[in-house]
């Protein structure tokens, strides 16, 4: 059964950077769309970002505040996939969890998503 582990996280000034991983063991990623989501002390876990790779094409949703900031990118042969993350700010900190869709398609329903990593923190100072 596939397992995800993430890694990458940290404290860091606002305006730094951070890159996130998410590996996976126990198999690769195949169709399905992969998603990062985080969840601050007290709110809900929203949506940050996904992928998915269909036909050779990649499709990218991000979060309108992560756009320009975040940008999600695959290894394949390592079977892991990075959430590289600029310009942080106070906002962004959270636990971070990268998941697997059930689907071939990106969602921002968490429902959608079948498989979960137990997170890693993010902590950007102001």
């Amino acid at each position: 059964q596939v397992q995800l582990v993430e890694s990458g996280g940290g404290l860091v000034q606002a305006g730094g950077s951070l890159r996130l991983s998410c590996a996976a063991s126990g198999g690769g990623f195949t169709k399905q769309a992969m998603g990062w989501w985080r969840q601050a002390p007290g709110k809900e876990r929203e949506f940050v970002a996904a992928v998915s790779w269909r036909r050779s094409i990649t499709y990218y949703d991000y979060e309108d505040s992560v756009k320009g900031r975040f940008t999600l990118s695959r290894d394949s042969a390592q079977n892991t996939v990075y959430l590289q993350m600029n310009s942080l700010r106070p906002e962004d900190t959270g636990v971070y969890h990268c998941a697997q869709s059930r689907t071939g398609w990106t969602s921002r329903a968490s429902d959608d998503y079948e498989m979960w990593g137990q997170g890693t923190q993010v902590s950007v100072s102001a």
